[in-house]
């Protein structure tokens, strides 16, 4: 075994990227904005109102009352990690939900998305897939190597949405934390800037008027596009 190969692949010519910061990130379907208190967080209040059930994997939340949300979403608009974007439809003209840049590493090259938290009205809809999509290719777009996606372990629809995304599972790690007083075993995924391209090709053949047919169904399934560039898939999922 070669020097190079016992140290590790050379990585030249790349420099750490840039912290995430834009103020509006535009999609054809999404709008992702910078969470401020005052513009979204009634608005996304009444958006997630009788859904407890969106909160279950999350480390806060439901929320009593807009008050309530209102000084959450300010404590969090405060700080620089996690970014929080509020996820506005255009085909409803309102916030539906929330996400985030967090554990944001420029030295490593790292960057995770997370905190997703969507309303009915937003769930399973192209923009709520184009969100992810847009966040995803500013990450690696701007630079970043590696894109992460962490959730509950026993959070079946959060794994089966990183898959489909076509983010590569990694492992799970045990008793990674405490959640609501609950134990929280971690499964991570992630995406590389080698796999973008071909990622980002899937996403826009998926995200193509003709994939859809006249009352919306699509044609083509994301994870059918995206499971030729995972690396590797969920066994949970088999």
């Amino acid at each position: 075994m070669g020097d190079d190969e016992r140290l590790g692949r050379p990585v030249s010519g790349w420099t750490p990227p840039p912290r995430p910061g834009p103020a509006v990130i535009e999609g054809r379907h999404a709008r992702l904005i910078r969470q401020v208190a005052d513009d979204n967080a009634a608005a996304l209040h009444r958006a997630n109102s009788g859904d407890d059930a969106m909160w279950d994997y999350l480390p806060y939340g439901p929320f009593a009352s807009a008050s309530a949300h209102h000084r959450w979403v300010r404590e969090q608009a405060s700080g620089a990690d996690p970014m929080f974007y509020a996820i506005h439809s255009h085909a409803t003209g309102r916030p539906g939900g929330v996400a985030s840049f967090l554990r944001i590493a420029p030295e490593a090259g790292s960057i995770e998305v997370g905190h997703i938290a969507l309303s009915a009205e937003l769930q399973r809809t192209i923009a709520a897939t184009e969100a992810i999509y847009l966040m995803m290719g500013w990450a690696f777009q701007a630079g970043y190597r590696r894109f992460e996606w962490k959730c509950n372990a026993l959070n079946l629809p959060s794994r089966h949405a990183a898959q489909r995304l076509g983010l590569s599972f990694e492992g799970v790690f045990r008793q990674a934390g405490v959640n609501k007083g609950r134990n929280r075993d971690t499964a991570w995924f992630a995406a590389i800037d080698g796999e973008w391209p071909a990622l980002q090709a899937a996403f826009e053949a998926w995200l193509a008027p003709s994939n859809f047919d006249a009352g919306g169904r699509q044609r083509e399934r994301l994870g059918g596009l995206t499971g030729l560039v995972r690396a590797a898939g969920d066994p949970a999922l088999r």
